[in-house]
């Protein structure tokens, strides 16, 4: 493998520099690159705590320059406007919450990024991500398995990778605990060894992003009336890019027992409010479907699902019932289904694939 070439995906984080640093002593002809996703200034966001500051551009341009590596900087902030910012702000406008860091992955990191090793030579993307890939002899496809470390696995936000994507990428770290990642960094004394994992959408600022789309499109969004589950009127919200399903803090009303977010109705400008017990439901159907270890799901399987990043996977049928539909019935209701976000499904440790819940 020493005569491999790789490109490495460097955030300036912790993880994609000592993904970098191995590769590198695995023989590996490597070059870092970073993403430039959008201009700081633009969107108003501090230059710290984002993944694609100018303070992470310099951290991974000092790793690569430490590393004996070559460093580049793309610009690709009009494909993140295009297909994740715009994506983001449409979604929260029809009512629907949606998850921009999957959007990042796949058209950025897995596509665009990939095409531009391609094109300089390169047969390989490297990132920090923690995930393992398998080729499977049996079924002469690629496999997205679960990270080793089961508090730092993210297979769920790579579940939409192609088995060409998953041919030319390679996860360093999927089979390493995060606290050796950070000894490895402080053995070899690297700039970001302490420092901390960022954790927000790293185009919205301060976590609020009704203020955020309110800044980037320029537009008030009018308000409406807050209804419950029969339609009766029970307040006044401030504008549907404000609310999300399951929310119960910043409601602005107060009631004899907790309310919270069921839906949200662009149709009507409304946005519903129930109990706890009226965000529970068992089936759910998805579409924009990305399936890994199987090319179709040919009859009903009994899986394992998560609806959320940080939810505990639950048992579930799952059936295909069209070209690009699921259709997943679980054994116990879950809470707070939300539609835009991912749904992905698990066979043991084997990604089977996911789709967008609609």
């Amino acid at each position: 493998m020493a005569n491999k070439k790789v490109m490495i995906a460097m955030s300036g984080g912790v993880d994609s520099s000592v993904a970098a640093l191995l590769m590198k002593n695995q023989g590996y002809e490597c070059i870092g690159a970073t993403m430039k996703l959008f201009h700081n200034e633009d969107i108003g966001v501090p230059r710290e705590h984002t993944c694609c500051s100018l303070d992470d551009v310099e951290d991974a341009r000092s790793v690569a320059f430490s590393l004996g590596m070559p460093y580049y900087v793309f610009n690709f902030s009009e494909r993140f406007e295009e297909d994740v910012i715009s994506r983001f702000v449409e979604a929260y406008e029809n009512g629907i919450t949606p998850n921009p860091c999957i959007d990042c992955n796949r058209y950025l990191k897995f596509e665009k990024m990939y095409h531009r090793a391609i094109e300089l030579g390169y047969d390989h993307v490297v990132t920090g991500h923690y995930a393992r890939i398998e080729f499977d002899e049996n079924s002469k496809r690629y496999l997205l398995k679960k990270a080793l470390d089961p508090g730092k696995d993210q297979s769920y936000v790579l579940y939409s990778m192609t088995q060409e994507q998953l041919a030319h990428t390679i996860f360093p770290l999927g089979a390493m605990e995060k606290t050796k990642v950070r000894e490895i960094a402080e053995e070899n004394n690297l700039i970001n060894a302490r420092k901390h994992d960022s954790q927000d959408i790293c185009f919205v600022q301060n976590g609020s992003y009704a203020q955020f789309i309110e800044r980037y499109t320029k537009k008030k969004y009018p308000k409406g009336n807050f209804v419950d589950v029969d339609g009766k009127i029970l307040g006044e919200h401030r504008g549907i890019i404000y609310y999300t399903v399951g929310q119960r803090k910043g409601l602005g009303l107060s009631f004899s027992e907790p309310m919270f977010v069921c839906r949200v109705v662009p149709e009507n400008n409304t946005v519903v409010l129930g109990r706890a017990k009226d965000l529970f439901s068992k089936t759910l159907t998805a579409r924009d479907i990305n399936l890994i270890s199987m090319d179709e799901i040919r009859k009903p399987m009994r899986l394992k699902a998560k609806v959320r990043y940080r939810q505990a996977e639950q048992w579930a049928v799952v059936e295909q019932i069209g070209e690009d539909k699921l259709r997943i019935e679980f054994d116990e209701p879950q809470r707070a289904v939300t539609k835009g976000q991912a749904v992905v499904l698990y066979d043991g440790e084997i990604v089977v694939g996911g789709g967008t819940i609609c």
